[in-house]
């Protein structure tokens, strides 16, 4: 793989950096999944949607699933030939008409929703399905937990009492986040005690995402284990949908020392945004890796990192390095190519960083530039 600082020497920056052959490593451990357990594995775009990529993608997964009508039109147009799976909350009447077009699967979020749009569904020959809602927590993380006290998503038992499940093909539920296959484990024990009865009558069940399946010391042969238990018990078909386990650690976002600014601390102004440019770091809230960069006090060094924006809240964490910084060095974040450019934004009138692919020959591409147009678009 090619030296990260090499590459951002030669690129614009910021620059979200993507290496190809990173992503393949990931996409190798999930077709052998997919290989060894029969099933279907998905891309959830909301996690990465550089559709540069999706002919490789397409290669090694049986498709992508889909949050709303424009990554539905993604998966449509750059990932033929695999399947096209959607979700909401909600669906406006606007967008059904495309969707069923376009879409294979179709999860709804309520019997009110199914009852509304399933003669459209169904007319197009779509395969439909009820996302469910167990009730059953995992996480601490209350933003990212859809089994949340009065969560707006899934189905809970008590609302299929009545219900004719006749159009029906699957059962859909989505209750992890970043976790393992133990938490995937403890949470299929309950989803078979709640609506095991239902499962018999389906053609398939989605596991949703939330599996970091390629992360080092993920379960493997536990998960392969679950899906081929449901598999044998219900005679269902699994899908899986993984977001972060696709492009976990296959990239990198590249910036630039601004200003070094001593108020009590040695502030760093970099070109890059917490706020704009990786939002999930105050969302999460979390401290991306550097390279070359330790933790606050562990190198003589040490520095906060902050963006250029006008929110005094606008801070990426503290790092230590063993060498002072100084203005126009390189400063290289790790794990960015998840749920950094999906969410980005300009707000204060930020610039929007590149974005670059390094394919396995080592050779540097820059998918896109971003400029002043793509800021004035968004307004009026």
């Amino acid at each position: 793989m090619q030296n990260v600082f090499d590459a951002a020497k030669k690129l614009p920056s910021p620059c979200y950096i993507i290496y190809e052959e990173l992503l393949e490593k990931n996409l190798q451990i999930l077709a052998e999944v997919q290989r060894k357990a029969n099933c279907k594995i998905l891309l959830a775009q909301k996690a990465f949607s550089m559709y540069y990529f999706y002919p490789l993608i397409s290669k090694y997964l049986s498709g992508a699933t889909a949050s709303g009508i424009y990554e539905a039109r993604l998966t449509h147009e750059y990932m033929q030939g695999g399947e096209n799976h959607i979700f909401s909350p909600a669906y406006s009447e606007v967008d059904f008409p495309e969707i069923v077009k376009i879409c294979n699967h179709i999860v709804f979020n309520s019997f009110a929703q199914w009852d509304k749009f399933k003669e459209q569904a169904l007319k197009q020959k779509c395969q439909c399905g009820l996302r469910i809602n167990p009730e059953f927590s995992t996480q601490d993380h209350v933003i990212y937990d859809p089994c949340a006290p009065g969560s707006r998503l899934g189905i809970t038992l008590d609302k299929f009492t009545g219900q004719d499940l006749e159009g029906i093909s699957g059962l859909h539920f989505h209750t992890l986040c970043e976790q393992g296959a133990e938490d995937l484990a403890a949470t299929l024990k309950v989803i078979e005690e709640k609506f095991g009865k239902y499962l018999y009558k389906m053609k398939w069940l989605n596991f949703g995402g939330g599996h970091l399946i390629t992360r080092q010391g993920y379960n493997i042969n536990l998960l392969i284990d679950l899906i081929k238990k449901m598999q044998q018990k219900y005679d269902v078909e699994i899908y899986l949908e993984p977001g972060e386990a696709v492009a976990l650690d296959a990239g990198f976002l590249s910036s630039s020392v601004l200003e070094i600014a001593v108020n009590g601390q040695q502030n760093v102004i970099l070109d890059t945004s917490a706020a704009c440019h990786m939002p999930d770091v105050i969302e999460m809230p979390y401290r991306p890796n550097v390279i070359e960069g330790f933790m606050p006090k562990e190198e003589k060094y040490t520095y906060t990192f902050g963006g250029p924006t006008c929110l005094a809240g606008d801070i990426i964490g503290e790092y230590s390095f063993a060498e002072p910084l100084k203005i126009g060095d390189k400063i290289i974040f790790c794990d960015m190519a998840i749920y950094s450019m999906v969410k980005n934004n300009t707000f204060n009138g930020m610039p929007l960083p590149a974005i670059a692919a390094v394919g396995k020959d080592g050779k540097i591409t820059i998918v896109k530039r971003f400029n002043y147009d793509d800021f004035k678009m968004r307004l009026s």
